[in-house]
């Protein structure tokens, strides 16, 4: 059968008229004319090619074929209804999920005070978090498998857009044994034969590093990669090598040294996402709801 075109009007005047078994009555229901459902109901069987009333009769009864159509059209208008006020829920902000993608040490200080505060403006908005480093998340951003990523502003690629939220600085956590700790700060040949903690590939401070190391052949010793901060932390405390972190997540630091590098590093952080793309009702309140709540 070739695909018929017919309107969602025409489907509802016909279930209504099914139901009521009499067009004035059907008519009174959906608060419309008698000539519009008799009308509409001609159209949709011209359409079909198929008589879906009964007219012989005095009571206005379905036909075989009838019966078999009105089972489908309630089944699809049922279906249509639900999706209608599902769509309802989520325009009136009663439903929707936000994914984003975040890395470790920007997810363990700044989005917990994000997430908690989104929760209670919007308590039946979801978020599905990502956690991965900051290249990771621009690639999966540009592939359109995320809608938001918190990440590092620097050298974003021109397929994403961003909107800075805070600043931090790049630091490096030092045992207190260690011969560096006596230091005020650091510069990049000080790591040359040191052990040194670091994130997992993904990172984009790890890929900073890496490349810098290269580019001044610095040969530091890599003794162990991981993406757990809290766990990097203790490693440095228990003398295991040096690790370099955002200073957001070294505060009140008791056993181990934190020491800026010379010159500083800093870094801007934010929200970025892909360009063009559709954001859902969901999506675009966790823009603004960030763009209200600033970090300085």
């Amino acid at each position: 059968m070739n695909k018929i075109p017919m309107e969602l009007r025409q489907l509802e005047y016909f279930r209504m008229a099914a139901k009521m078994r009499n067009l004035t009555r059907a008519a009174a229901e959906l608060k419309v004319s008698q000539p519009n459902i008799t009308v509409a109901i001609q159209k949709l069987e011209a359409s079909l090619d198929l008589r879906l009333f009964d007219r012989s009769q005095k009571q206005f009864l379905l036909t075989a074929e009838g019966e078999i159509f009105l089972r489908r059209v309630e089944d699809a208008l049922d279906i249509l209804h639900d999706a209608m006020r599902e769509l309802d829920d989520y325009k009136n902000l009663e439903k929707g999920n936000i994914r984003i993608g975040i890395p470790p040490m920007i997810g363990a200080y700044l989005f917990p005070r994000i997430c908690s505060d989104f929760q209670k403006t919007y308590p039946r908005l979801s978020i599905c978090l990502y956690e991965e480093g900051s290249m990771a998340i621009r690639e999966n951003l540009e592939a359109g498998e995320l809608d938001f990523g918190i990440i590092i502003l620097s050298d974003i690629p021109a397929a994403l857009n961003t909107f800075p939220m805070c600043s931090s600085e790049l630091v490096t956590c030092v045992p207190k044994d260690s011969p560096l700790a006596t230091r005020s700060s650091l510069r990049l040949s000080d790591f040359d034969g040191q052990n040194l903690i670091v994130m997992k590939h993904g990172s984009f401070i790890r890929r900073m590093l890496s490349d810098r190391f290269a580019t001044e052949n610095i040969s530091p010793n890599v003794v162990l990669e991981s993406n757990q901060i809290e766990i990097i932390k203790h490693l440095v405390e228990s003398g295991i090598g040096l690790a370099c972190l955002l200073d957001c997540v070294t505060q009140n630091a008791q056993n181990f040294r934190v020491l800026p590098f010379e010159p500083s590093k800093r870094f801007d952080i934010g929200l970025a996402w892909k360009k063009g793309r559709y954001l859902s009702k969901a999506a675009s309140a966790f823009m603004d709801f960030c763009k209200e709540a600033l970090i300085e």
